[in-house]
């Protein structure tokens, strides 16, 4: 079964650090991945650029309303995912526990599965 890792961190969380800061932090996250893909459990993972650059979109009737980010009632933002195939939900709460981002910022886990499903 599929389960996403969504990494929802501070939207000030990433300014905050310094550079080095930065790159540490991102070079935990690669190895991670890495211990992830050589055990056969990852299918992807990405990490996404800030809020700010963000737009929403929504249809209401025939008018479409377009919003660039940042959104002034975020406080937290989706920063990245990691895409696992894990046999069951605990699985994939351990390997959530596991995710260095969880020691910084919340690791949300969700199974894969149609909208139609309750």
């Amino acid at each position: 079964m599929s389960y996403m890792l969504l990494i929802l961190e501070p939207t000030e969380q990433r300014r905050s650090r310094t550079e080095s800061e930065g790159r540490e932090v991102y070079a935990r996250m690669q190895a991670f991945a890495a211990d992830l893909q050589a055990e056969g459990r990852l299918l992807a993972v990405e990490s996404l650029a800030s809020h700010a650059s963000a737009t929403r979109v929504r249809v209401e009737g025939s008018r479409t309303r377009v919003m660039d980010g940042p959104f002034a009632e975020a406080k937290e933002m989706v920063g990245g995912f990691f895409l696992l195939n894990c046999a069951t939900r605990e699985e994939a709460i351990a390997i959530a526990a596991r995710c260095p981002a969880a020691t910084w910022c919340t690791v949300e886990v969700r199974s894969l599965a149609p909208c139609y499903e309750a």
